[in-house]
């Protein structure tokens, strides 16, 4: 039996995203609303997994002092708590919601310190809670205190283990985990455009450029790379296929979580087993389905249905 789905966030937060019919700098803008809700890239996964009746376990390094936000959300959604705490608090980031633009700008706060102890100690849990067979989603940004390679001891370990990892994250820590031996890389990634560029040191103005990058990834052994693409939706790269995935977005509330919607989809999908041209499908009708609504959330998965079923599919 395939267990729980594991989400790990090393750098989580809690968003305030505030709403504004037409941001305007340098103003005084009134807000239209304001919701605080507990994130971070893997929360946010592990919510969109949960609202789809996956069964979700979350980890990861958690501020000590402001917890009782990220205990609500997984008490409600049913999602298993296995956050190693750590002294202090965990940052909060302001996200400014313009409606008129359909845009989003992000004011993140510095967070807590980290001792790489407490990194230790979480991996020493994976031995306990993961699998063989598992699926892992390890996403984010590191804390302060943690080094640029720490995703490269994560995913070495958990791919002793059996487990196959997907990675989300971005910068140096991204670069170290894709410069690191074939037995220590994740089975995936999700990069956006932009983080592709960063790795191949260049720019991919176009769709050749990005699945000629993807796929050198994958050949590196990278086994499946999935670049999201804003407006253009996502090219899902593998041994076998490169697919491009699109749907229109209608009625966009808010634009942030929209990337990590995607990743709860490809792991659903994957989870279940599903063939490629699904596994797009899925990923792409989250990440649009999660646009209409604030916050890390779905609607029912008849509505997510009905937009998979729209996707359109090219191949490369």
């Amino acid at each position: 039996m395939i267990g729980p789905i594991t989400t790990i966030t090393l750098n989580p937060a809690i968003d305030q995203t505030v709403t504004l019919e037409n941001l305007t700098p340098g103003s005084v803008n009134v807000a239209r609303a304001a919701h605080s809700h507990p994130g971070g890239k893997g929360v946010n996964v592990a919510s969109c997994l949960a609202d789809f009746g996956e069964p979700v376990l979350a980890t990861g390094l958690l501020g000590r002092n402001n917890s009782e936000a990220f205990v609500e959300l997984f008490e409600a959604k049913g999602i298993t708590d296995r956050f190693v705490r750590v002294p202090g608090s965990t940052r909060v980031n302001i996200k400014l919601a313009d409606l008129a633009r359909g845009e989003t700008t992000d004011v993140n706060l510095p967070g807590i310190r980290v001792a790489e102890s407490a990194l230790d100690a979480l991996i020493d849990q994976f031995d306990y809670f993961t699998d063989a067979g598992r699926y892992v989603v390890a996403a984010g940004s590191l804390p302060e205190g943690l080094p640029a390679d720490s995703y490269v001891h994560l995913v070495s370990r958990l791919n002793k283990l059996g487990a196959r990892v997907l990675l989300d994250t971005s910068g140096a820590p991204l670069s170290a985990a894709l410069a690191a031996p074939r037995e220590a890389l994740p089975a995936a990634i999700k990069p956006n455009r932009h983080e592709l560029e960063q790795w191949a040191g260049q720019s991919l103005p176009t769709l050749a450029e990005v699945h000629a990058a993807a796929r050198e990834l994958q050949r590196r052994g990278v086994e499946r790379v999935v670049v999201s693409l804003g407006e253009e939706g996502a090219l899902f790269v593998d041994a076998d296929d490169a697919i491009l995935a699109s749907l229109p977005a209608i009625d966009t509330v808010s634009t942030v979580g929209a990337g990590d919607a995607l990743v709860a989809g490809l792991m659903s999908a994957w989870r279940a087993g599903a063939d490629a041209e699904t596994v797009a499908r899925r990923g792409v009708a989250f990440a649009v389905a999660k646009l209409g609504r604030l916050g890390p959330h779905l609607p029912d998965a008849a509505e997510v249905a009905r937009l998979a079923a729209q996707v359109n599919l090219a191949r490369l």
